[in-house]
């Protein structure tokens, strides 16, 4: 997965989100930050997640994110992703 520049609305909104809801400060959440060297815990990660989903109207899918490993790229892809996958959406397949 190619990693999202945080330069458009949708990332804005979401290094926003993680901003608030992590209490990290925002000028660390560039695109290649991982949710664990930001500190985020895994608790607050999926705190994060619902907040996104409820925020942007979208289902991300169930298996999760990887702590470990995904970024603050990773997440702007994610929720660009699911807001082309939602039904009625230019992106979405049927």
């Amino acid at each position: 997965m190619n990693v999202a520049p945080i330069a458009d609305s949708v990332g804005e909104q979401t290094v926003a989100i993680v901003a608030r809801q992590t209490h990290v400060d925002p000028a660390l959440l560039v695109p290649e930050a991982t949710l664990k060297d930001l500190g985020i815990s895994s608790l607050d990660a999926i705190e994060l997640i619902f907040e996104l989903e409820e925020h942007f109207d979208i289902h991300f899918p169930d298996e999760g994110a990887n702590f470990e490993s995904d970024s603050v790229g990773h997440l702007i892809s994610a929720v660009h992703g699911a807001l082309a996958a939602r039904p009625g959406s230019a992106g979405a397949a049927g």
